[in-house]
């Protein structure tokens, strides 16, 4: 591929991301949205985030492995169990990076 096609190719998905986001944001408000559908659109962001993270976490060399010698299932388990008790970002992402690079590099 040359690069005049790969900058194509980036302004091309740059435009369509681009419309997709900004027709929604355009039509926000003049179109009332009830309450359930108000509700329901908050957990868009964690559902997308949970379907990015998920095959890292279970496929992390493209083979399932599902037990303790995976760190990124091992580390993702305990910073989504941190997150769920302390409600903290900073303190979920250091020890959540922490115990990932500890089981990562074997240093226990």
């Amino acid at each position: 591929m040359s690069a005049f096609e790969q900058v194509l190719l980036i302004v091309g998905m740059m435009s369509v991301t681009y419309g997709v986001r900004y027709s929604v944001l355009a039509m926000s408000g003049r179109i009332t949205m009830s309450k359930r559908v108000e509700q329901a659109l908050r957990f868009v962001p964690v559902a997308v985030l949970t379907a990015l993270c998920t095959p890292i976490l279970v496929k992390p060399e493209g083979q399932w492995l599902l037990s303790f010698d995976n760190s990124h299932l091992v580390a993702g388990v305990v910073a989504i169990t941190v997150a769920a008790i302390s409600r903290h970002l900073l303190l979920t992402i250091v020890l959540g990076m922490a115990l990932f690079l500890i089981l990562h590099l074997n240093l226990i």
